[in-house]
């Protein structure tokens, strides 16, 4: 008897963090574990959210943060499943900027005001002397919104951005005030989160999908596939290919690229938790309460 298919729809932000998915989809990693895996751009992170608690999507891959705040905000029943990366983020300002203290006073561009990179970017403020009045925050989504907003809007003072539009933001001349982590610490970016009841009734699914993400991660990180993997760059995120070799580059940095099979940074999501916590002037929640590492530990190959 055939096996039968199990399709899932996973909502991701593209970039550098979805490079290990987008190897399983053309290895026929997914494929080969009997899943058909259609993966769709998020617009925005609450829309990853929602989506998820209505069923649209039976996986996300999004900012650690966003599965605290469905949690949290939301009081859905979700998990983050296995680490992926430190978000590779970087903040950017309007070239007439010279410190992060001229921001005050200015609007900045976020994706949300109150989830994920918004809490690192005040908190990089904070340390610049800028408290949370000090400056306008304006919507306006994923990171390619974000860098879209910057470029045609000078009044659009600074934004947190990962590659390829980080990339971008540096040729249109924006200027990089660094690494985001280099500012906080140790963070943690883009996870899968799943539905608990998702994950409990489709466990083996969720072990395979785990699986084949890892088998494309290890496909990514591995040098002999270098090439095929900056050309599957370029075409997946529709980059010339000088772009995609940087991003492939941000990618498999040793230290700072994506996580050895997907291990969770549990010093980073403290991070996560502390920046939410300070926001919200309460006590951080410990970790354990987001988690559920169960079917990744299933999933890991020896």
């Amino acid at each position: 008897m055939a096996r039968s298919i199990a399709q899932l729809s996973v909502m991701v932000f593209p970039g550098t963090q979805t490079l290990p998915l987008f190897a399983a989809q053309a290895r026929d990693f997914f494929e080969k574990r009997g899943l058909a895996v259609e993966i769709k751009p998020a617009p925005n992170s609450e829309e990853q959210r929602q989506g998820l608690a209505a069923g649209r999507y039976q996986i996300v891959h999004g900012a650690a943060d966003q599965a605290v705040a469905l949690v949290e905000g939301a009081k859905v029943d979700a998990a983050i499943v296995a680490g992926g990366d430190n978000g590779f983020n970087h903040l950017f300002v309007q070239p007439g900027i010279e410190r992060l203290a001229d921001l005050r006073g200015r609007t900045l561009a976020a994706d949300v005001a109150n989830t994920g990179w918004s809490f690192v970017l005040y908190e990089i403020l904070r340390r610049h002397g800028l408290k949370r009045g000090d400056y306008a925050i304006k919507e306006v989504g994923a990171p390619f919104r974000r860098f879209e907003a910057m470029r045609q809007d000078p009044g659009m003072a600074a934004a947190i951005l990962n590659p390829p539009f980080a990339i971008h933001a540096r040729r249109a001349g924006l200027k990089d005030m660094g690494a985001v982590v280099d500012a906080i610490g140790p963070y943690l970016g883009t996870v899968p989160y799943v539905l608990r009841s998702w994950a409990s009734a489709n466990a083996q699914t969720l072990v395979d999908y785990l699986k084949a993400c890892i088998e494309g991660l290890r496909w990514t990180l591995d040098p002999v596939n270098k090439d095929e993997a900056i050309k599957l760059t370029a075409e997946r995120l529709n980059l010339p290919a000088d772009i995609a070799a940087e991003v492939y580059a941000v990618a498999t940095d040793p230290t700072n690229g994506l996580a050895q099979d997907a291990m969770l940074d549990i010093e980073g999501f403290k991070t996560v938790l502390r920046l939410r916590a300070a926001f919200e002037d309460k006590t951080p929640s410990p970790p354990e309460k987001y988690l559920d590492l169960s079917y990744y530990d299933r999933a890991i190959p020896p």
